[in-house]
């Protein structure tokens, strides 16, 4: 049977809806009208609709499936197959054909007006988003299929129906169900939207069916999925209809699926931080403030704020614990979270939002964290989990060992920045650290990818149901697997604010990969910032390449800093390391594997164009961004 999406019966709803606002006089509003339908407008109410079944399903942008928190299974929801309406009420009948094509069932209506309801099936299918088959019969006629009743929808004042505020039912009749509202006398409340009171009440659980799938993570049945295409394709329909609503996106053309993302246009930074608050509003839909703000860590420039409303915040948290459960957080788990936060950066906060749903006990510590808070946890508290970026964490876990040498530590977190492998060493020999997993995020668009503890490197599982992610050339076409380009993300699951095509400013490579741990699929190679492309006298040098060839003195920071002295490039490249480093044998290890850092060219002798500087420095001691907590990498003082 072909699976149908509740997200395209709800871009359906919003298109009749936004032409009944439009234009009273409409095709969709005469047929409405002669359904008896107009006065109900509340019913079509894409917004409500939402809302409702996200909180009703446990997410739309999870559905069919539902993770579960504490265990890390998911449920699995399907239709029932065939929803039979008896159409006695239009109101009634209405709100049974909506929430039977949202989760996915062909519905047949046995009424004595059957030229009217093909009406409304065509009025819902006019915009063209694939739903579901629908027919009409006569009253009374056998037919397979779940026959179900939609209750009434009464006001009562007392115990008595109020015919005055009778809502879209009329008197309540003898035998037949229905949903009895009681507002509180004297008050004037907002009412819950009729499809609030549906998706609680128990007839919409008679659209679908639900299996406890025992064992099975969300990633594993979305990657099990046969109809994987079919679900991309939906969720991308769904965002680009959503992100319309937004003046910069007013004109996006409609997709059908993913094979279209590569007609939308890259949206790049600079457009992004013009058009995103507080420089402008054209992300903004107008929608009814909700949710979090954060701001990006500004470490190239001035801070942009980035709005996830209620629904989004909630996706990215539903989203992340499965994450976090596959990076070795587990339950009964003591977690120092010493992630950045404050000044709106969202480290700190997403994750500690995270951590409270889990069956974890956290210690949110922040930028605050000191070498005696870490010991004093770990040894009062048992804490066996650090999450935190390599940055601000290993300096003060290096100073925790020294003064605790019996000092040990189970699992280790990292994001922000890369780990290198050295480090790694140095936590799995002094601090028995089994487990070493990282998460790629951003403030834009939360997680990317994360890395597992069987993959090494750089490489991250990449989950496309959050975020989309696409490797490009500098046009923005893209590249095949395995070639290496610019990294464009599409966050599926964010609508207000929204980012499609969206170009990070990293660069990286995708391949397919079956993987140790079990998760088989794409998995993005990290390479780095795009501006970690160092030119100079011709030639690149990449910022990677040469952290790399520092693994041996066991550098576990880096930044590489260009300027122009009178007609001089200059680069200097300033360490981090526990040890003791010389800057001459630094110096030479360079030179030698990358000729590009030599003095040597092809001028007049006379001529100075180059030289490298070599400056080795104690952990923590270079400057770190006051928000993100993070070095900056590459400083090119040519382009001050």
């Amino acid at each position: 049977m072909t699976r149908h999406h509740p997200t395209d019966l709800l871009l359906a709803v919003d298109h009749v809806q936004r032409d009944l606002a439009t234009d009273a006089a409409s095709p969709v509003a005469r047929v409405l009208k002669e359904a008896d339908l107009l006065e109900l407008g509340a019913l079509l109410d894409a917004d409500a609709l939402a809302q409702a079944l996200d909180e009703a399903l446990g997410g739309l942008s999870q559905f069919p499936w539902r993770p579960l928190t504490d265990t890390g299974d998911v449920w699995e929801q399907t239709p029932v197959g065939r929803v039979v309406l008896d159409d006695t009420r239009a109101g009634n009948t209405l709100r049974g054909l909506l929430l039977s094509w949202a989760m996915g069932n062909t519905v047949l209506v046995r009424t004595s007006r059957p030229a009217l309801w093909r009406s409304v099936f065509a009025v819902l299918r006019e915009p063209g988003f694939p739903l579901p088959a629908a027919e009409v019969a006569a009253p009374g006629t056998d037919a397979e299929g779940t026959v179900v009743t939609v209750p009434d929808l009464v006001v009562l004042s007392g115990d008595a129906v109020t015919p005055s505020d009778e809502l879209y039912a009329g008197a309540v009749r003898p035998g037949v169900p229905s949903v009895r509202i009681r507002p509180t006398p004297g008050r004037q409340g907002p009412q819950a939207p009729v499809a609030d009171l549906d998706c609680r009440s128990p007839w919409f659980r008679e659209l679908f069916t639900s299996v406890y799938l025992a064992g099975t993570s969300l990633d594993a049945a979305r990657r099990a999925d046969p109809d994987r295409a079919s679900r991309m394709d939906a969720r991308l329909r769904y965002l680009v209809g959503m992100a319309r609503r937004t003046a910069h996106y007013r004109d996006l053309p409609r997709v059908d699926g993913v094979a279209d993302l590569a007609r939308l246009p890259v949206l790049e930074k600079a457009v992004l931080e013009a058009e995103s608050l507080p420089r402008g509003r054209a992300m903004s839909s107008g929608a009814v403030p909700s949710g979090e703000v954060l701001r990006s860590g500004a470490s190239g420039g001035e801070p942009r704020y980035i709005v996830y409303a209620r629904t989004d915040w909630e996706n990215m948290v539903r989203e992340a614990i499965p994450l976090l459960r596959a990076l070795g957080v587990h339950n009964g788990d003591r977690v120092l979270n010493a992630l950045v936060g404050g000044g709106l950066y969202g480290g700190l906060m997403t994750t500690a939002s995270e951590l409270s749903r889990m069956r974890v006990e956290a210690f949110s510590a922040g930028q605050q964290v000191t070498a005696d808070l870490m010991l004093m946890l770990v040894r009062d508290f048992s804490v066996n989990v650090l999450l935190g970026q390599p940055a601000v964490v290993l300096p003060l876990l290096r100073e925790a060992r020294r003064r605790d040498p019996g000092l040990r530590l189970d699992k280790v977190v990292y994001g922000g920045t890369p780990m290198t492998e050295s480090d790694k060493q140095w936590l799995r020999d002094e601090l028995g650290t089994r487990s070493i997993t990282s998460i790629l995020a951003a403030n834009d668009g939360a997680q990317i990818g994360y890395q597992c503890d069987r993959l090494g490197g750089t490489l991250h599982h990449v989950n496309d149901d959050y975020n989309l992610v696409e490797v490009v050339d500098e046009d923005g076409t893209p590249l095949p697997d395995g070639e290496t380009g610019h990294l464009l993300i599409t966050a599926m699951q964010k609508f207000e604010g929204p980012l499609i095509r969206y170009r990070i400013g990293d660069m990286g490579r995708v391949t397919e990969r079956d993987c140790p741990c079990g998760v088989s699929g794409r998995v993005l190679e990290y390479l780095g910032r795009s501006d970690g492309q160092l030119k100079f006298k011709s030639m690149t040098v990449y910022y990677g390449e040469m952290l790399a060839a520092l693994e041996e003195f066991r550098v576990s920071q880096l930044q590489a800093e260009l300027s122009t002295r009178e007609g001089t490039e200059t680069l200097v490249l300033r360490t981090e390391s526990r040890e003791e480093l010389d800057p001459a044998v630094l110096h030479a290890a360079l030179t030698e594997a990358f000729p590009a850092l030599s003095g040597e060219h092809f001028y007049d002798d006379g001529l100075r164009l180059f030289e490298l500087v070599v400056e080795c420095h104690p952990e923590g001691a270079l400057d770190r961004n006051p928000v993100s907590g993070k070095i900056r990498t590459v400083i090119d003082r040519r382009l001050d």
